[in-house]
């Protein structure tokens, strides 16, 4: 396996390294005052894109650091993954930065959709503006009734009705559903229960104008709505769409699911080494500036140690990512779900242990606005509950692993 970055990656890394530090970066503290000056909280509907973000995502797209996710050289960079994955954790040093180069999520996950199974038609309607950053979406899965970890679980229905699809039931932490360019969500819903377990479900694109179509309210994370992307529970009541608007076919889903999860998990995963190699810098910085009992922090109680094996956990992540990266671009998403839900497991752990660390080193003031550590640390947490909480990962890890020891299977005698 190779890891090695060609020169154009290269180049493109380098280049978005300088725009996230010298122009993201010093903009997150003005925007962060700003909000919690003028902030509309639970109000959506008043939620705003900042001015400043919007100029820097032209200025991004202008020099070519625009939709750098997607492997498609006529659509976009056309990166592999293993190319991709550096660029990715540049960006995770700041939370503003996806969404300036066109690459956040959930809207790389359902363009990676609309590439992959959609129709010309619904590719011209939906993928054009989102590459084209003139729209946003969201994607509508997880369910509050049900223990949603278990995605067969599934009671929201997506029924064919003649030349429409039927759409009832409650979704929940349907990310950006907020943000006021949000213009269509996926809807991931149950089609068929007599079907086989992975064939019962089907996805449908439902423009958010739709009638039928509520947003009941924005969830709070660690007491925070996310202004202006959010986290929404939605209710579909008697939605009609157009048959057009199935993805692929009738109980498709989880095919469709595994897809967009694998190439995201990738995503996720490289931001979050990103975030834990800025909040190891941070606190190297902080240790080495600020003295107690005489001396310099990183001398004192076991510092240094800490230090190094936060570094192992970091190297260690992302290795594990860029390999599963590997295979993705090798033999594809499918084929790669055990190393892809070890990575789910470890890069969040990793800089959740990062943040915390770095946390103590900081004191009252990692735990405030002054640092981004504190949101750090809640992306970290939330991170092993989005795209399956960490239980689920151990045991489909657990299950391969057990697989390679079960006795051969011996045919009857005919």
């Amino acid at each position: 396996m190779d890891f090695q970055l060609s020169p154009r990656a290269q180049e493109l890394r380098e280049r978005l390294r300088r725009f996230v530090r010298e122009e993201i970066e010093p903009l997150e503290p003005l925007l962060a005052e700003r909000r919690r000056r003028e902030g509309h909280g639970a109000d959506w509907t008043r939620w705003t894109p900042a001015p400043e973000t919007e100029a820097l995502k032209a200025k991004a797209r202008e020099q070519g650091l625009w939709n750098l996710f997607l492997p498609d050289a006529q659509l976009a960079t056309g990166l592999s993954h293993v190319e991709y994955a550096p660029l990715a954790e540049e960006m995770g040093r700041s939370p503003l930065a996806p969404e300036i180069f066109n690459c956040n999520a959930p809207d790389t996950g359902n363009m990676e959709v609309l590439w992959k199974y959609g129709s010309p038609e619904q590719k011209a309607r939906w993928l054009t503006p989102l590459l084209a950053g003139e729209i946003r979406s969201a994607f509508c899965m997880t369910e509050p009734e049900v223990a949603s970890s278990d995605a067969t679980n599934m009671r929201a229905t997506a029924i064919a009705d003649g030349d429409e699809i039927v759409i009832n039931g409650r979704k929940w932490w349907s990310t950006g559903i907020g943000h006021p360019r949000c213009a269509f969500v996926i809807f991931m819903g149950l089609s068929d229960p007599g079907a086989p377990r992975h064939s019962q479900h089907s996805m449908v694109l439902v423009p958010l104008d739709t009638p039928g179509v509520k947003i009941e309210r924005m969830l709070t994370v660690f007491n925070d709505y996310d202004e202006p992307y959010g986290h929404g529970e939605v209710s579909f009541s008697n939605v009609r769409v157009p048959g057009t608007n199935l993805i692929k076919g009738l109980g498709r889903g989880f095919e469709i699911a595994q897809g967009r999860l694998g190439p995201g998990r990738i995503h996720h995963c490289m931001r979050c080494i990103g975030a834990a190699e800025r909040a190891l810098e941070l606190m190297i910085r902080r240790g080495l500036s600020r003295e107690a009992f005489g001396k310099p922090l990183l001398q004192l109680d076991g510092n240094r140690e800490r230090i190094a094996d936060l570094r192992l956990a970091i190297d260690q992540a992302r290795l594990l990512t860029l390999y599963a990266a590997w295979k993705i671009d090798q033999v594809g998403a499918l084929k790669a779900l055990t190393e892809i839900s070890a990575i789910k497991l470890a890069a969040p752990l990793a800089l959740q242990r990062v943040v915390d660390e770095a946390i103590q080193m900081f004191g009252g003031a990692g735990v405030s606005e002054d640092t981004p550590l504190a949101a750090m640390y809640a992306n970290a947490r939330v991170m092993r509950l989005a795209d399956g909480p960490d239980a689920v990962h151990r045991a489909m890890i657990a299950r391969v692993e057990l697989g390679k020891y079960a006795p051969p299977r011996h045919k009857e005698p005919a």
